[in-house]
């Protein structure tokens, strides 16, 4: 079964093709963030954008991330791949809970070449782990080009593995993890998801993907009609691919751990909540990837939010359109994690 439902070549969308409309909220608030919102990546930019990035993008010290005392956070350093580099886990729960809790294993977004561990940490803390009583551990692995694949996903592999074989440790259930991500973070969760199937690792309760970054062609209807005007368009996506996979960038037997929609096995997979907007690049590839898993047997629920663009919940967090999407987010992780921890009883 093929994920990618779509020709292997597109032309050019015609003009009479418009993109969907923005919802008016959004509108707004893209209009009020400029050109440079909307300012491609490319190969010859990619280094300038890179530091840009990192002395733009707050990184809360975990002093920051305790916020007075409300939770208990560490740095972890934890082994690599096959005996490689650590790989650095920001661990964060709220404070004062005692017992084991469920955790939210996350991964950041950033098109695999910008983002951090830390700087995700407060807003995630703040709508799920003080509300569901959650612990969070947000992966710090390696971006591209410095590192590419397999080098990024395996970063998150070493650490999922540990964290698992260290759950009593951390006081966390190992038995209700869920992986997450946004983005480039979502495609990796999804990665994480079919290489914890294939190497019988540990299994994840859900797979929690946010606008996820899947489909290295590049070729879909959405990321033809989306061009140039997405803050993340085709431009941007191809050179962050390119960054990744280098010599492998557009080889036809690219394995499904390097672009999750490439797979053609979607079986036995943890449930899985996938969301994308209407007015996305990413939106065809998404939509595919919900279908397969459904086709293959499986269980995912699909949002696509109406004139929502890559990004739109962090760009207007106060639009109406990103709070649905926040409650909808958190509706699908408390049913998830409920459902988890009755059968987790149940087998005592």
């Amino acid at each position: 079964m093929s994920v990618g439902g779509m020709p292997s070549e597109l032309g050019p969308v015609s003009p009479a093709w418009d993109a969907p409309p923005l919802d008016p909220e959004l509108s707004v608030a893209l209009a009020a963030l400029g050109d440079e919102a909307r300012e491609p990546f490319t190969l010859e930019n990619l280094a300038a954008r890179q530091e840009r990035d990192a002395a733009r993008r707050p990184r809360p010290t975990v002093r920051d991330l305790r916020a007075d005392g409300r939770f208990e956070v560490d740095e972890l350093h934890v082994p690599g791949p096959s005996g490689g580099q650590d790989v650095t886990l920001v661990s964060a729960r709220p404070a004062g809970i005692a017992g084991t809790l469920p955790l939210l294993y996350y991964m950041h977004g950033g098109g695999m070449i910008t983002g951090n561990a830390w700087s995700v940490l407060p807003r995630l803390l703040r709508e799920w782990a003080l509300t569901l009583e959650l612990a969070v551990i947000s992966v710090d692995y390696r971006l591209a080009p410095q590192a590419q694949y397999l080098g990024p996903v395996e970063d998150c592999y070493a650490g999922f593995v540990w964290v698992a074989e260290h759950a009593a440790q951390l006081g966390i259930d190992a038995d209700r993890i869920i992986v997450g991500g946004k983005s480039a973070g979502g495609g990796l969760a999804a990665a994480l998801a079919l290489l914890t199937r294939d190497r019988e690792g540990p299994t994840p309760v859900g797979q929690l993907l946010l606008c996820p970054m899947l489909d290295d062609r590049n070729n879909t209807f959405s990321s033809h009609q989306m061009a140039g005007i997405d803050t993340w368009d085709r431009t941007s996506n191809a050179t962050a691919w390119q960054a990744l996979l280098g010599d492998q960038y557009g080889a036809a037997d690219l394995p499904p751990y390097a672009a999750p929609a490439r797979a053609t096995d979607l079986s036995r997979l943890p449930p899985a909540y996938i969301e994308v907007g209407s007015a996305e690049t990413f939106r065809d590839e998404d939509v595919a990837y919900a279908n397969a898993i459904w086709q293959a047997g499986g269980q995912a629920e699909l949002h696509v939010w109406p004139g929502a663009f890559h990004g739109f919940d962090t760009f207007a967090p106060q639009a109406a359109l990103s709070q649905d999407a926040r409650n909808a987010r958190s509706r699908w992780l408390r049913r998830i994690l409920t459902q988890s921890g009755a059968s987790s009883g149940s087998a005592c």
